[in-house]
């Protein structure tokens, strides 16, 4: 066995640190939002990573070959698109177009991981040792990251690592099952986790050149549990502070491998030595990599070429009149198709898209609660706070007793002294709402509560600047209606854990009707008007601003006209009202055509209340492209659901602040979005939750499946796949933007982050022409190649600087 020199602790912080941000976080399920499961991977190509992840987890990055190969047969992916996709990869030696084809026709060889030392004990031992590492670090994370599900949680006084240690000396499962004097080994290491890390790393013989993903390795086999870890750095980072959780988390499952190391090195050290051999080599991805890196592109270039043809049909005429409705809907996918509908309803309805927490970073507490909610994107912090508490301070003190009196009986029905006599005593009490869930009988409607307002106010100038720098973002500075209507969106669902994860990703997990509320109270505000017409501004007399509420699930819509009562405008409301509901018809009609089981238009708000419904609708499945450009580019062409529309008028945009905005912002959260699909589907083993029917809720902060083990991060199955196909299609996101290309570019330029994201094909990059036809593509390092197309429909390209 060779022997290394000792490491130092500089270079052990340094590569624990990198370990880290190798890991995405994940949110509670109570606020959840998607995240990019390759966020700590974004600098390298899908080839590069899917070799990286191949080696710390037998990850694969797309989809079997047998997929490409269908598509190739049926004619969607011509050789033209495999010829272009092998024109953008930088592989030496790349295989030509007859190898590809025939590659496609083969499966590929399967990831495979590199072992740890648990793997390794366990193959000596006949034990399952990452088996029981993953039970016992389990039951200690769930008490220790519980958010108040438990009703013995564990201590949070203490970091992660002094909580495990003062756990692991009473814990005698290892020994039992034959780690000989585990617990005495967790007493004598180092009292501070840094000191441990270095002490583990060295009598591991650890080289500096395998720690980046050896280490990588250790966080990635802890699943779930290493992603709530990174999300307290993730939090206290956006609050210009630091977290030592997930180094904590390091630290503990390197002391781990030291344990077992040192009972069964005698049998498992020449094994170890080619262990790290292996992450000490360069990450390069093999042939077969590269290969099915090239199907997925050639997959993506055929879905843009039909996106192109979309582009290029001729527009619906518009009237020039004043708008009949204005509604404005967050960028989410499923709008797009009711969008579509409710056009239909009337030549004079606009819509427009905006990011769903309409430009009011707001940390809210609801009526009669003392929970801040962060209704939000997850990349920014509260910029202003808000309340729904009103005047009736008799109904709001009712409320609390009820809320804590419902807190208690929980409580009760779970405590260890009458858990087991509970079903006996009191079973006959929840008759009647078992036959109802069973029923499908649909509990009574809970009012809509006071209007929200901000509290503390903010000063009038303050309030001025808010609402310009909104109207501007959203390019709605004329032409306003009578009546505009701002939707937030959220869903409308029972029996699910992933409830959040159907709302508004921008608003931190929550439904946007809080958002949109509060903005059409600032709009109404005269005095903000006043100061708007002297910034150019000018909100006619007669309109009036609405929040509303679109249900995703049922494509319902509720009108919060009591916030703002007009006698002016109760025909408007009325008409808006019949569009909605008209539009709702339509959008349930078409929604229903892709859903399971869904038996026309009727079956969708049923399934909004079966409480044993795996489906009550597909969220963001199937998103593929996301379009910053005026309205009228798309409207009357059907996206099918799949698009994330932001209104975008680059002339009134005369610094590019809101084109950078967009990018750096709305481009980026949908790009979370789409890469959670992405990776839930090509790999649901390790970055889906599982099968919803094994599902049991853990902390507060996610599942597991069973009664135990690794955290499940991700979407459950039941998201992706509709039980005899996909129901999404891992591609990643198309962005089309019209805008110059220059300034494009430049903001490429001023933000790294972002431009990795492009120049790595995370994203595609397209810009839009004055017709609204995609005119040119990014191809990387702050460059574009030209794009034509023919009457035809096909797209045909040349390389320009």
């Amino acid at each position: 066995m060779t022997t290394s020199s000792p490491l130092s602790p500089a270079v052990v912080t340094s590569a624990s640190d990198t370990a880290a941000r190798a890991i995405p976080p994940v949110w509670p399920l109570a606020s959840s939002v998607a995240v990019n499961p390759y966020l700590g991977q974004t600098g390298e190509s899908l080839a590069q990573v899917g070799a990286r992840l191949a080696r710390v987890g037998g990850v694969p990055v797309t989809m079997p070959r047998a997929h490409y190969n269908a598509l190739i047969t049926d004619g969607t992916i011509t050789d033209a698109d495999i010829t272009e996709a092998l024109e953008v990869q930088n592989a030496d030696d790349a295989p030509d177009l007859a190898e590809v084809k025939r590659s496609a026709a083969v499966p590929a060889t399967p990831p495979a991981p590199q072992p740890t030392i648990a793997d390794l004990a366990a193959s000596a031992s006949g034990i399952d040792w990452p088996g029981i590492l993953a039970d016992r670090f389990g039951h200690w994370a769930a008490g220790y990251f519980d958010q108040g599900q438990a009703l013995w949680a564990a201590p949070r006084r203490r970091g992660a690592y002094d909580a495990w240690r003062q756990n692991a000396t009473h814990d005698l499962t290892p020994e039992i099952a034959g780690l000989t004097g585990f617990a005495q080994f967790v007493s004598e290491t180092p009292d501070r986790a840094e000191y441990a890390r270095l002490r583990a790393a060295n009598n591991l013989g650890l080289t500096e050149d395998m720690l980046e993903t050896y280490l990588h390795q250790l966080l990635f086999s802890l699943g779930g549990w290493a992603q709530v870890a990174r999300y307290y750095l993730w939090q206290a980072e956006l609050a210009d502070g630091t977290d030592q959780t997930i180094t904590d988390v390091l630290t503990i499952r390197l002391l781990w491998e030291e344990a077992l190391f040192a009972q069964y090195k005698d049998q498992i050290g020449d094994k170890w030595e080619q262990t790290k051999a292996a992450h000490a080599a360069p990450i390069t991805p093999e042939r077969e990599l590269t290969i099915n890196a090239i199907l997925q592109e050639a997959w993506e270039r055929a879905v843009q070429r039909d996106l192109a043809a979309t582009f290029a049909a001729a527009p619906p005429v518009q009237t020039e009149d004043r708008p009949a409705l204005q509604a404005a809907f967050c960028i989410d996918v499923r709008s797009e198709v009711f969008r579509r509908a409710l056009e239909a309803m009337e030549p004079g309805i606009r819509t427009l898209g905006f990011a769903g927490f309409f430009g009011l970073t707001a940390s809210h507490k609801g009526f009669a609660s003392d929970v801040d909610e962060l209704r939000l994107p997850v990349l920014l912090n509260p910029g202003v706070t808000s309340t729904s508490e009103g005047d009736n301070v008799n109904a709001e003190q009712a409320a609390r007793f009820k809320a804590r009196a419902k807190r208690a009986w929980g409580r009760f029905k779970l405590a260890a002294v009458s858990s087991f006599a509970f079903v006996e005593a009191a079973g006959a009490i929840y008759a009647g709402k078992l036959v109802k869930d069973a029923l499908n009988i649909a509990p009574e409607a809970a009012g809509n509560g006071p209007a929200p307002r901000l509290d503390p106010p903010l000063p009038l100038d303050a309030e001025v600047d808010a609402a310009e720098t909104i109207l501007r973002a959203m390019s709605l500075t004329t032409d306003f209606a009578r009546l505009v209507v701002l939707a937030g969106h959220g869903a409308n669902v029972v029996n699910n854990p992933f409830a959040s994860g159907l709302h508004c990703g921008a608003c931190g997990g929550y439904a946007g009707d809080v958002n949109a509320r509060l903005l059409a109270g600032l709009l109404n505000a005269q005095d903000v008007r006043a100061g708007l017409a002297d910034r150019g501004i000018d909100i006619p007399a007669d309109t009036l601003f609405l929040g509303a509420l679109h249900d995703t699930t049922t494509d319902v819509i509720t009108l919060f006209d009591a916030d703002h009562p007009s006698a002016a405008h109760q025909t408007d409301i009325r008409q808006t009202k019949d569009w909605f509901a008209r539009a709702g018809i339509v959008t349930r009609s078409e929604r229903a055509l892709r859903l399971p089981r869904a038996d026309g238009a009727a079956a969708i708000e049923l399934r909004s209340r079966d409480w044993a419904e795996t489906r009550p609708e597909w969220a963001l499945a199937g998103c593929k492209a996301f379009i910053a450009a005026p309205r009228q580019r798309t409207a009357g062409k059907s996206l099918a659901g799949r698009a994330f529309l932001h209104d975008y008028v680059w002339t009134k945009d005369t610094d590019f602040g809101v084109l950078e905005l967009i990018m750096t912002a709305p481009v980026v959260v949908a790009s979370w979005i789409s890469l959670q699909y992405y990776g839930s589907t090509v790999a649901p083993d390790v970055f889906g939750s599982g099968n919803k029917l094994l599902h049991n809720v853990t902390g507060g902060f996610g599942v597991v499946e069973g009664n135990g083990g690794t955290l499940r991060a991700g979407l459950p199955w039941q998201s992706v796949h509709e039980g005899e196909g996909y129901a999404h299609d891992p591609l990643r996101l198309s962005v089309c933007i019209e805008a110059p290309r220059e300034a494009m570019t430049d903001i490429l330029r001023r933000h790294d982050g972002v431009r990795a994201l492009f120049d790595n094909h995370w994203l595609h990059l397209f810009a839009l022409d004055e017709n609204g036809h995609m005119a040119a593509r990014y191809a990387g390092n702050l460059a574009w190649s030209e794009m034509a197309l023919d009457a035809g429909g096909e797209v045909d390209m040349k390389a320009a600087g």
